[in-house]
């Protein structure tokens, strides 16, 4: 199926968390700009997160109780109007996140549409919701996701060519475990704060099948400011069948 070239782009410590305390030390400064100054240099329309990051940084509040819609909207997709070609894809399965705006405005970055991807164990109720707010959104998958159908969709219906995967750690490894990532663009802050509960870049739920280790070529590794790195790689193709 047709899909997006899709990056991502994170940025760790020392041992590999993309979270933590390690993030207000002074010592991460010039990695965590780094970050965000080397994420323009993909050229990506869209930033997809998964919904615990959506949820703590992006979206308005939980949804809630929802009005009744009377109006049955079935398992079609949803292409709002939009004055803008620049988007944040938030995964949401069961439809949770509340929405005030269908745009989201962030310091530093673009003005963006929201596009929700939704399984069809999302209530009709909820698909009313987002469309009297002007939400775009997608159903890739019945129960759980299905991340190639939501990159042929977000390339079909919004003419995305390019899409940064930028967190949580499950929603990065959905994409690996699929085999598809085409980039993985690492700035690595030189801190450890060694913590035990703080995320990982690539995590494996529980519903997730087990597969075997994903295997990464480099592509190319540059010194930044303040001892960081940026550490580039490429996903090399891998047989997954036999593995539950």
């Amino acid at each position: 199926m047709e899909k997006p070239y899709v990056v991502c782009h994170m940025l760790t410590s020392l041992d590999g968390k993309i979270d933590g305390a390690y993030m207000s030390d002074p010592a991460c400064a010039p990695a965590l700009t780094a970050y965000g100054e080397l994420r323009k240099t993909f050229d990506c329309q869209a930033t997809i997160y998964g919904t615990t990051t959506m949820r703590g940084s992006y979206s308005d509040w939980l949804c809630g109780e929802l009005t009744h819609c009377d109006t049955d909207y079935g398992w079609e997709d949803f292409v709002a109007p939009s004055d803008v070609q620049n988007y944040i894809v938030s995964v949401d399965p069961d439809g949770i996140l509340g929405w005030n705006s269908c745009y989201i405005e962030k310091k530093g970055r673009p003005r963006a549409h929201v596009i929700e991807v939704l399984t069809e164990q999302v209530s009709n109720d909820y698909l009313g919701y987002l469309r009297e707010r002007g939400v775009s959104y997608i159903l890739a998958g019945k129960k759980g996701l299905d991340c190639a159908l939501l990159l042929h969709k977000l390339k079909t219906l919004f003419g995305i060519e390019r899409l940064m995967v930028a967190g949580g750690g499950v929603m990065n490894w959905s994409f690996v475990q699929e085999n598809l990532l085409d980039e993985v663009s690492i700035v690595v802050a030189p801190v450890a704060d060694g913590s035990t509960s703080a995320v990982s870049v690539f995590e494996r739920a529980d519903f997730q099948p087990e597969r075997k280790p994903a295997v990464f070529a480099i592509k190319e590794v540059e010194r930044l400011q303040g001892g960081a790195l940026w550490m580039r790689y490429v996903m090399k193709q891998t047989n997954t069948e036999g593995y539950t």
